[in-house]
């Protein structure tokens, strides 16, 4: 009886997860959910600084952080969204697309309330090029203890 119980479990689970790959949607340009990604309105992107180290911060300061890029493709670019590695950093992705040869910015802050020693920190960003549509942007600070 037992057995039973674990074998129906686990066919309800492999269900659960197999209708969950089934309805998984993609986030559009509008914020909105659309069933598939449309690869031809796909472009690229240069990073024109990725990764920045920002040196020493007093606990308690709020730092600004801006990550630069350009759109290097032919079609507009749409950054879908951004989504800081935790609660201590936000940032914000343009709000318009991006045309294309032109240059953008992501925007962010992090509150370093409560932080000591070297900080590394990503912000994930999801946008609509080519080859792959996550991307990473990390910094560093050294955040000083209050005296």
């Amino acid at each position: 009886m037992r057995f039973v119980l674990v074998l129906a479990s686990l066919l309800v689970l492999a269900s659960c997860q197999q209708n969950a790959k089934k309805n998984a949607k993609v986030p559009s340009s509008a914020g909105m959910v659309s069933e598939s990604l449309d690869t031809t309105q796909f472009t690229t992107i240069q990073w024109l600084d990725s990764v920045k180290e920002y040196g020493k911060i007093t606990e308690g300061q709020k730092l600004e952080v801006l990550f630069r890029f350009k759109n290097t493709g032919d079609k507009p670019l749409i950054i879908e969204s951004v989504r800081p590695s935790c609660g201590c950093t936000v940032a914000d992705p343009p709000k318009e697309p991006i045309a294309a040869g032109a240059e953008g910015e992501i925007k962010g802050s992090f509150d370093s309330n409560g932080k000591n020693g070297q900080q590394h920190k990503t912000i994930y960003v999801y946008a609509n090029t080519k080859g792959r549509q996550n991307h990473e942007l990390t910094f560093t600070v050294d955040v000083q203890k209050k005296q």
